[in-house]
């Protein structure tokens, strides 16, 4: 019993007993423990730091302009080179084709000859027309011989019947006679004129077997070669050729583009029109709106817009892609101020403290950039002062995004968005 007097004794707890001192076995314990802790840290950062960076979508801003001549970008829109004046060149008859005188590329004159068909039909009805005629001018010579001598016997009865001489029958009948060889003679000269016509006609039959340009140009395409057989109505079906070759008149290129009705009121003619041609990107034409075509596309909601090449270079040739930027009009010289401008996509942009800001995307940090806009672009802003061209901004910024913030691109930079679409 008094074993377990003794045990109770030793379990409870002296409050008057003075602290133990804490010895340095136990700061190291504690030391111990603090290192582990920051190292843990430190790996916790390394492994999970990249994943706590935001995931944005990116845009990259579009300068569209300085001081000096023609204002700012409008709209941008995209579309192709034609030309007004262009021919594919057929026979206009039915032939075979004996020789071809062009090649892809070949500059031809006004009349010059293209191609020929074999004209032995032509010939041989010309040689036709030609013999009508000779016999129609024989048998107009000999109504001729034979009037001259009708005439001279009328007239020599007429003066044997006044002194009655001869009976007034004989008279008559010579008479009738001339009168007669008169009618042929003209029937045979209606039939020598018909005869020339003829004539002329199966010349116009051999020429037709020749093939001349119809205007000056540059050949864009060869389509027959000796021994097809070439119609304008393509009466042998898939084995018969319907042109010769194609030409193209250089001076009349221009460019067509198709302007999305929303953006069609900015748009008006003899504005002024940067080109960029998609083969030169970094050759910029001028050029000028020729005309709006009063037509709209209904199941692409487009207005076709035709726009005047101010420059002749023969880098640009048909059917090659263009994008163009249509300009304000230039203002006077003193009131233009030489100030670049660009232009972001408006879901680029962000509030934060009242001012309008983008995030500009510098390496992994996204850095917050003050901007002053200007005019609305469809679905861009222009950007007056803060961006220059070129800078990568964030689409949609969250609004936890701040000044300095990790980012993590996401999508691969499509750049701004074209206007008319």
């Amino acid at each position: 019993m008094s074993a377990s007097a003794d045990l109770l004794k030793e379990l409870r707890i002296d409050r008057n007993r003075p602290p133990e001192r804490s010895g340095p076995g136990r700061g190291l314990v504690i030391g111990l423990i603090g290192l582990v802790v920051l190292v843990l840290g430190v790996a916790a950062w390394a492994l999970f730091g990249r994943n706590a960076a935001t995931p944005v979508d990116t845009a990259t801003v579009t300068a569209i302009g300085g001081g000096g001549g023609a204002g700012a970008s409008v709209l941008d829109a995209t579309g192709y080179v034609v030309a007004r004046r262009m021919a594919t060149v057929s026979a206009k008859i039915t032939g075979k084709v004996r020789e071809v005188l062009i090649e892809e590329g070949q500059r031809v004159e006004e009349g010059q000859v293209m191609a020929t068909l074999d004209p032995i039909d032509a010939n041989a009805q010309r040689e036709l027309s030609a013999a009508q005629l000779g016999a129609a001018q024989s048998e107009t010579a000999r109504v001729q011989a034979q009037l001259k001598e009708a005439e001279a016997n009328a007239n020599r009865l007429a003066t044997l019947a006044k002194q009655q001489l001869v009976s007034k029958a004989q008279y008559d009948q010579a008479v009738a006679t001339r009168d007669a060889l008169r009618a042929q003679l003209l029937t045979a000269q209606r039939n020598v004129e018909v005869s020339g016509d003829s004539l002329r006609i199966a010349d116009i039959g051999v020429d037709n077997t020749v093939v001349r340009a119809p205007f000056a140009g540059v050949v864009t395409a060869k389509a027959a070669q000796p021994g097809e057989i070439v119609s304008p109505l393509s009466a042998g079906g898939g084995f018969t050729r319907t042109g010769i070759g194609t030409i193209v008149d250089m001076d009349s290129l221009e460019i067509e583009v198709d302007v999305g009705e929303a953006y069609i009121g900015r748009v008006k003619p003899k504005m002024p029109v940067e080109a960029v041609l998609n083969a030169y990107p970094d050759w910029k034409i001028p050029a000028e709106v020729i005309a709006i075509i009063p037509a709209a596309d209904r199941g692409k909601a487009t207005v076709k817009v035709r726009i005047a090449i101010k420059l002749r270079d023969a880098r640009i040739v048909p059917d090659m892609g263009v994008r163009v930027s249509f300009l304000e009009a230039a203002k006077p010289v003193q009131a233009v101020q030489a100030k670049p401008s660009a232009m972001v996509p408006a879901a680029a942009l962000a509030q934060r403290d009242g001012r309008d800001v983008v995030f500009v995307v510098e390496g992994e940090k996204a850095r917050q950039t003050a901007v002053t806009l200007g005019r609305k672009l469809g679905e861009d802003r222009e950007v007056t002062q803060g961006l220059s061209g070129g800078e990568t901004v964030v689409l949609t910024p969250p609004d936890r995004l701040s000044d300095g913030a990790a980012v993590r691109v996401e999508n691969a930079d499509s750049g701004s968005s074209d206007n008319s679409d």
